[in-house]
C-alpha cells in the first residue's frame, strides 16, 4: 500500500522496502534492521581479522532485547563449523565497511577458547549460569 506519506518519507510498498534496506549505501539507515538481514553478516575484530559470520540473533522474549549473536566460524565449506554464543554488546556494526559487517574486540584465540556447542547440541540461553559463563568469558556484565 503506497501513499503519499509514503512517497514522501522515500518509501514504497512492503515487498520493495525490505530489498532496498538490504541494498543501502546510506550507513546511517543501517542502525535499524531485520533480524533475518543480519544473518550471514561477516564478523573481524579490529585488527581486520575474519572471526566467522551471524548465523542467528537470539532475542529475549521477555525483554524484546537482542541478547546473543551466535557466530559460525572455522570449518570448510560450512563443514566442521563451531558455533559460539557473543553477547550482542560486545559486538559493533563497521559503519564505514562498504558491506554491511560487524566488529567484536577480541583476538582470535579467546573465540577460539569460547564455550561451542553445535546446531543439534544447542545450550539452554536463557539459563542464568549460561549468561554468566559467556559473558564472563567476553568480559561483560550479564
Amino acid at each position: 500500500m503506497t501513499s503519499e506519506t509514503d512517497s514522501a518519507l522515500g518509501e514504497s510498498d512492503e515487498s520493495e522496502v525490505c530489498t532496498a534496506l538490504d541494498d543501502m549505501k546510506d550507513t546511517t539507515r543501517r542502525r535499524v534492521r531485520a533480524a533475518s538481514t543480519l544473518t550471514g553478516d561477516p564478523v573481524r575484530n579490529s585488527a581486520g581479522e575474519d572471526l566467522g559470520h551471524i548465523e542467528q540473533i537470539m532475542i529475549d522474549i521477555p525483554s524484546g532485547r537482542v541478547v546473543y549473536a551466535v557466530l559460525s566460524f572455522g570449518g570448510f565449506l560450512g563443514i566442521g563449523d563451531a558455533l559460539v554464543a557473543v553477547p550482542w554488546d560486545a559486538m559493533r556494526i563497521d559503519e564505514k565497511a562498504a558491506i554491511q559487517s560487524f566488529v567484536l574486540d577480541i583476538d582470535r584465540e579467546t573465540l577460539e577458547k569460547a564455550p561451542r556447542f553445535s546446531k543439534d547440541r544447542c545450550p539452554n540461553m536463557a539459563d542464568p549460569a549460561f549468561a554468566d559463563a559467556i559473558h564472563r568469558h567476553y568480559g561483560r556484565t550479564p
